[in-house]
């Protein structure tokens, strides 16, 4: 059983198994269950991300008919202290980036993309004086 301070989030995906590589290679998630191609869930630190394919029970169409799928704005956020740093490790191993780095009061960040569309943000907290 996960503690109380573990959040749990859920991602469509469209593969589970390519999901999985990608989220334990570059982002540091360790597998806790599989059982793709359905379904697995992976942990990093208090963070527990559900990833739900076509086939798991998540994936089944509602009773009004929409389909659940991956995609849309949502997404994890991570805070970097260096997001210049991580862009480049991350564009040098092939991730894929919905935006280039915004920069705003609050800091800077950017949207890498998982294999199914999923969001990441980097984010990197402005210097506070």
């Amino acid at each position: 059983m996960l503690d109380e301070e573990t959040v749990n989030v859920r991602y469509m995906v469209d593969d589970v198994a390519a999901a999985i590589d990608f989220y334990t290679t570059h982002f540091g998630f360790t597998v806790r269950t599989s059982a793709a191609p359905a379904f697995a869930d992976v942990t990093r630190r208090n963070l527990r991300l559900l990833l739900s394919g076509p086939r798991s029970s998540a994936g089944r169409p509602m009773a009004d008919g929409a389909q659940p799928g991956p995609g849309g704005w949502n997404r994890i956020h991570f805070i970097t202290d260096d997001l210049a740093a991580d862009v480049e490790r991350l564009r040098a191993a092939g991730v894929q980036f919905r935006n280039d780095v915004v920069t705003g009061p609050g800091g800077s960040q950017i949207l890498a993309q998982d294999p199914a569309g999923n969001l990441i943000e980097l984010f990197q907290p402005a210097a506070r004086s």
